[in-house]
């Protein structure tokens, strides 16, 4: 045994505007196999590990729900396959991600499911690692010592804007263009995950949601949600459902104890302990999600976020310096005709798909 034990909450909701919902997650126990049950359980990390995983749908109607689950079922099966060779986990979980998505691919060739997806963000807990794998834009968040990190990176058409000097992340909050993601489950023949590898602190929350939530509630705040984490993701969605609950909203929630793991030292930054250990590098043509209504941005002042410094893991380095005043008007033009090669490039891909 790994001497570590979790505590996990989560919960799924449809929102306020959609009429069905599109996100799917589990949590489950690999030695076994077996989904956990929910929204609470306590749970010891065992010789396989602890699978953590989401996924936010998309294609409308019922082809989301297919595809969102999919994806979990798929990659709560690959890992927990006996014959599964556990030696090494980046390899393991990066097979996984291909076969997930090649069951969503081939579901897709339905009539009524073409064109379907979803994201993937997933958390496999092993030892005293978490292994982080992303396709999408669905987060996955450490709060460590009151700080919160972002340890995933957007795939996204504004997040490769942002990462550009395009956009401000400010801009890139209230852009029209927030639901294009660069890759999905499904989509495409292939896919590139992002993975990480987390070394675990003793009092560590993982935190795991999609942009439902992400979009509206602020790190600030989920900092401070996250610091009682039997109420945390009931907390999120009330607020995300407060303010317009204009998406699916669904957050999984770890507490990692255990005298298996160090506590976090003062002088350790997050970056000390993750590990890339695979990047998504590259911009292939834009493909959208399901168009979502944006959210209105709160009217309120947005409280200075307890937010780790460093560059956000699991891909490239931090945007350039925002530019000066007629800098910024040249960036908006910039702006501006890449979200139209962008979509231009999405519509020829819907036509000849």
């Amino acid at each position: 045994m790994s001497g570590v034990h979790l505590t996990v909450h989560a919960r799924s909701d449809v929102g306020r505007v959609r009429t069905n919902n599109e996100d799917a997650f589990l949590v489950s126990d690999l030695e076994t196999g077996a989904r956990l049950d929910l929204p609470a359980l306590q749970v010891d990390v065992g010789e396989r590990g602890i699978l953590l995983v989401l996924s936010d749908g998309m294609g409308g109607h019922a082809a989301g729900e297919v595809a969102s689950a999919l994806v979990v079922e798929s990659l709560r099966r690959s890992l927990s396959e006996p014959a599964a060779d556990h030696s090494s986990l980046q390899r393991l979980i990066n097979g996984a991600v291909h076969r997930a998505n090649a069951e969503v691919k081939e579901a897709a060739r339905a009539a009524d499911k073409h064109g379907m997806g979803a994201t993937l963000t997933a958390m496999l807990v092993h030892d005293r690692d978490a292994f982080v794998a992303e396709v999408g834009d669905s987060r996955g968040y450490l709060l460590r010592a009151g700080r919160l990190r972002q340890i995933t990176r957007d795939q996204s058409f504004v997040q490769a804007l942002v990462d550009a000097g395009v956009l401000s992340r400010e801009q890139a909050k209230v852009s029209s263009q927030k639901n294009v993601v660069l890759q999905a489950m499904g989509r495409d023949d292939d896919v590139q995950a992002a993975i990480g590898r987390l070394s675990l602190r003793r009092g560590d929350r993982l935190l795991l949601c999609c942009d439902g939530i992400s979009n509206v509630v602020h790190e600030a705040e989920l900092t401070s949600l996250l610091g009682d984490p039997a109420t945390a993701c009931d907390r999120m969605i009330a607020l995300a459902n407060e303010r317009g609950g204009a998406d699916n909203l669904t957050a999984v929630v770890a507490h990692v104890e255990g005298d298996g793991l160090p506590l976090p030292a003062d002088e350790e930054r997050v970056t000390q302990t993750l590990e890339v250990l695979q990047e998504y590098g590259g911009l292939p043509s834009a493909r959208a999600a399901e168009p979502t209504p944006a959210a209105e941005p709160t009217p309120a002042a947005e409280p200075a976020p307890a937010v780790e410094p460093d560059p956000p893991a699991l891909a490239a380095a931090d945007p350039a310096p925002e530019a000066g005043e007629g800098g910024s008007s040249r960036a908006w033009w910039i702006a501006a005709l890449v979200a139209a090669l962008g979509l231009a490039a999405l519509l020829v891909s819907r036509l000849l798909s």
